[in-house]
């Protein structure tokens, strides 16, 4: 009896069928591996999380125009609601829990995550403002989607305000005109409102983000917002497109249009943008990209097959040549590289309606989601610790031989660097591999 109850719990626990599996799965997205590079650490600070709801009123109402009906004489317009996640530094003190809860790629399936960021923890009471990073996810995804990063980044000194972009979530995904035209508009408006509340008495914002000194962190769609936010205006082409925002609404992008010369906002000092869309399909080119005014950040998988790499995320890197940027790319790394959270484990499970187990949107078929988090990490800690902290120690980190498997381990008895030292900054022995960085300046 004893065998045979042994074999039926390791046939049930083989196959996943045992009850309590999901039940027990900590989906923890603040994993560090013990290869992680040396910026990927949590930051001295405790985190707290908030959730914001906001709405930006009188919106074009992309949804409610009709693309196959005549333009009409005036557009409908809505008021835009948008959820948006805030977490930030929080009182030595503060405790409490430590769960988020979070829908799937499927729309239906809410899990619960688990990090370090308390529930409504009291903001630490700092002598000044912490500099403000909006993140914002891919079509579709969700707030949580970065969460890893965000909180990481709030625990070193930085609000971080990560927004569900309506119609552009797992559960309110609509037509992509709505996507197209938002995500820019949707970015600013809550550098403005995180600006408004950082001001107003009694917010728990209020002398906690600097808004004055941003940063806006996108992922696919969100990257595509970021690189529009920095200045990149759409094509022509790309706003007549039959399939693409209805009756020339995407024109509000327009490179050299007065809508967006006027939507660049000096507040946002830098972007990092993991695999922009849009390159591929025309949204720029190399002339509308020279409008990107404000340094840059780029993270890619090698092999990307949405956003496209050589002449997708790698083009648009090349085009914005008016600024200094960096081009962080993981070496046979699909479109997931470095940005989606792990996959939690309910996600283990193929989707009918979808046509694809659901664990795909967030995994890459050669690198390990937390390794990739990891160094997304480091990296973005290095690159807005220079860009919005003016912290120069940051420099080393980005001065690198451009491919990691030429770098070279040569260190003194002391620990001191040999000059034939050429190994990543902040990477361990061996483990600085399968990844390139590099460098254009202004101009180049």
């Amino acid at each position: 009896m004893l065998i045979l109850r042994s074999t039926i719990v390791a046939l049930a626990l083989a196959t996943g069928a045992a009850s309590g599996i999901a039940a027990l799965a900590e989906n923890r997205i603040d994993t560090q591996r013990h290869d992680a590079p040396d910026l990927a650490a949590y930051g001295d600070h405790k985190v707290g999380v908030r959730t914001l709801e906001m709405v930006n009123p009188d919106q074009i109402d992309i949804l409610a125009i009709d693309p196959a009906a005549e333009k009409p004489a005036e557009f409908p317009r809505y008021d835009r609601p948008l959820t948006i996640e805030v977490w930030y530094p929080a009182d030595s003190t503060a405790e409490g829990s430590t769960e988020l809860k979070a829908y799937l790629r499927d729309g239906k399936t809410e899990v619960t995550l688990v990090g370090r960021a308390m529930r409504d923890a009291a903001p630490l009471e700092a002598d000044s403002a912490f500099p403000l990073v909006i993140v914002s996810h891919g079509y579709p995804g969700n707030r949580f989607l970065l969460a890893h990063l965000a909180e990481n980044l709030a625990s070193k000194g930085y609000v971080v305000a990560s927004i569900d972009h309506t119609d552009s979530t797992y559960r309110t995904r609509a037509a992509f005109g709505s996507t197209l035209v938002n995500r820019s508009l949707d970015q600013l408006f809550v550098l403005d409102e995180i600006a408004r509340l950082s001001s107003e008495d009694g917010n728990f914002l209020k002398g906690l983000a600097d808004a004055d000194n941003a940063a806006v962190v996108g992922y696919s769609m969100g990257g595509y917002g970021a690189v529009i936010t920095a200045g990149g205006g759409v094509t022509q082409a790309a706003v007549d497109l039959s399939w693409g925002a209805p009756h020339g609404t995407l024109g509000v992008h327009l490179s050299g249009s007065d809508s967006h010369n006027d939507l660049p906002d000096p507040r946002i000092k830098t972007i990092v943008a993991f695999g922009p869309w849009g390159m591929e399909r025309g949204f720029w080119d190399a002339e509308t990209l020279k409008g990107v005014e404000i340094p840059a950040l780029f993270i890619a998988g090698s092999v990307d097959d949405v956003s496209g790499y050589e002449n997708g995320v790698r083009a648009i890197w090349q085009g914005a040549s008016s600024v200094e940027r960096s081009l962080l790319t993981f070496d046979n790394a699909n479109h997931n590289a470095g940005a989606p959270m792990p996959a939690p484990a309910e996600a283990d499970k193929m989707d009918e309606g979808l046509g694809f187990n659901l664990a795909e949107h967030y995994n890459d078929a050669v690198w390990d989601s937390v390794r990739m988090n990891n160094i997304s990490q480091h990296f973005v800690t290095a690159w807005l610790g220079r860009h919005l902290k003016g912290d120069e120690t940051m420099a080393s980190y980005l001065d690198l031989v451009p491919n990691a498997n030429d770098g070279v381990w040569a260190k003194a008895e002391d620990g001191s660097d040999k000059p034939e030292h050429t190994h990543w900054e902040g990477f361990p022995n061996r483990t600085a591999k399968g990844l390139r960085f590099e460098v254009l300046k202004a101009g180049e």
